[in-house]
């Protein structure tokens, strides 16, 4: 059955439920010893403390923002520190049980020292700590992790800093301070970066809770209750820290999602998206897609006639992914944009681009480019490739790789040189470009979607096919293939059928 149970939510709210379960029967041996009802508060506390941890820790495994999995650990370990406690004030308490009391002892001390590295590693992925201190930090605290889990494990084979009596009691060494090295290094560290961190008060203040809340309810206690009431203070100091810190977050990030939605807004409206395109222009069908596999990509195509008799196809992909690429990709395109419509060839007008898009490249980023020029009256199609995927030409029928000479990429090198590659189409003939999103789509077993497959998905369409079927039926091929996985990169295309230079009529009969 529990191989069944893959979702994590059911295992932690499983574990949360039983652990506090077992508090509270253990807790009813507190009615019965007169000498053990003095501990009551302390379990009470701790029942309480399971039974939120419970819910909250079912509540946040739905979460998926930056730092949740140290949250999920946390819990999981506050929730084992509750069950190991009781254990040893039980224990402790009754004769007898040396070796359980010793071994139990232990254990929570070193649940202890996870609990605090790990509160460590949530504030940080959350609150993000930068610095030079931070980077001292990062090195510091697991070392002094590593040395202090090496003193405790040495209470194995000789007092250290505790011991247990045949009897089941616990005594501390002279020297047990050491215990607390790591955890006032750390939780002094950890404050010091809270306060130097670029974050909003109440973030600040809702992880340092974690800290002073178990101290203070020490302090107004005077400590008569020992220490074990602390873990529900803890859970207490949780539960405000990640409400406050999810709140700020998701408020942010409602931003940043408006401002994501914007982006891909514009970055739509600079590509052509009206169908047909040039309802007029009888000798010739395009047709062009681009699916971003984030909100915005770095992919893009375009499309527009440099005058009456020469039509320009670009279709281009950016280095990277998401707002950087995208902006990348505008600036990109009106360059290509600009200087198609001042004249040249292909390769000509990448030289010219590229030199101005090295010149101001201080990011390093880099476009895979592939342009064509189509001159309308005679099929005379040149291109020109910046490192970008081989085209697939339908000239006898069937598809197939056509090997043109590629280029660097733009924004690469400065002086790098293209060279044109002439084809001719005759009516009737076609030509597929797109991006490596299309032949690298993956499935579940990191099996690529592959060219073969490409070829194949677009020689499945009759010769009389529009560019938008053969377009769509390529992304369902893809989409049949990839099934559940995830899109990891843009998948952008675009197809031309050249019926040649004639009326409507004869080109419905092509």
């Amino acid at each position: 059955m529990i191989k069944k149970l893959k979702d994590i939510k059911i295992y932690g709210l499983i574990f949360t439920i039983l652990s506090t379960l077992f508090v509270m029967l253990s807790g009813t041996s507190f009615f019965i010893e007169a000498r053990l009802q003095q501990y009551l508060y302390n379990i009470g506390i701790d029942s309480m403390g399971a039974i939120i941890c419970a819910a909250l820790f079912y509540g946040c495994m739905r979460q998926g923002e930056s730092g949740i999995k140290f949250f999920r650990l946390l819990i999981i370990s506050v929730c084992a520190s509750f069950v190991v406690n009781e254990v040893i004030g039980y224990t402790v308490l009754v004769p007898d049980y040396r070796m359980a009391c010793f071994v139990f002892c232990l254990l929570s001390k070193l649940i202890d020292l996870a609990m605090i590295y790990l509160f460590y590693l949530y504030v940080r992925e959350t609150l993000g700590f930068e610095g030079k201190l931070a980077n001292v930090v990062e090195k510091l605290i697991p070392i002094l992790l590593v040395v202090q889990t090496i003193v405790l494990l040495s209470n194995i084979i000789t007092p250290v800093t505790f011991t247990v009596d045949a009897k089941g009691m616990y005594h501390e060494t002279d020297i047990y301070i050491i215990e607390e090295i790591f955890l006032g290094v750390t939780s002094l560290l950890t404050t010091v970066l809270i306060f130097m961190s670029h974050n909003p008060f109440s973030q600040k203040a809702a992880a340092l809770t974690f800290i002073f809340l178990p101290l203070i309810e020490y302090a107004i206690i005077g400590g008569s209750f020992g220490e074990a009431a602390q873990y529900g203070i803890i859970l207490m100091s949780l539960i405000i820290m990640y409400c406050v810190i999810s709140n700020v977050k998701s408020r942010k990030l409602a931003a940043t999602e408006t401002e994501l939605n914007m982006a891909t807004e514009i970055q739509a409206s600079m590509l052509p998206s009206d169908f047909p395109a040039f309802p007029d222009r009888a000798e010739f069908d395009i047709y062009a897609s681009m699916d971003p596999a984030k909100e915005v990509g770095g992919d893009f195509y375009d499309f527009f006639m440099i005058d009456d008799d020469h039509l320009a196809i670009v279709i281009a992909d950016v280095s990277g992914k998401g707002v950087p690429a995208a902006l990348f990709m505008m600036s990109s395109k009106i360059y290509i944009s600009d200087h198609a419509t001042m004249g040249g060839s292909p390769a000509e007008i990448l030289e010219r681009v590229n030199k101005l898009v090295y010149a101001n490249n201080d990011a390093h980023m880099f476009v895979t480019v592939w342009l064509g020029i189509l001159e309308i009256s005679t099929g005379k199609l040149i291109s020109s490739s910046a490192g970008h995927e081989y085209p697939m030409i339908n000239q006898n029928g069937k598809y197939e790789i056509l090997k043109d000479k590629h280029g660097l990429a733009v924004g690469a090198i400065g002086m790098s040189k293209y060279v044109n590659t002439e084809i001719q189409l005759k009516k009737g003939d076609s030509i597929f470009v797109y991006t490596d999103g299309v032949a690298e789509a993956t499935d579940v077993n990191n099996e690529l979607f592959g060219t073969d497959r490409t070829i194949e998905a677009l020689n499945a369409f009759p010769q009389g096919a529009s560019q938008k079927e053969v377009l769509e039926g390529v992304r369902s091929a893809v989409d049949a293939f990839v099934k559940e996985a995830p899109q990891f990169d843009d998948l952008t295309m675009v197809g031309l059928r050249y019926y040649g230079p004639q009326n409507n009529t004869a080109a419905e009969e092509q």
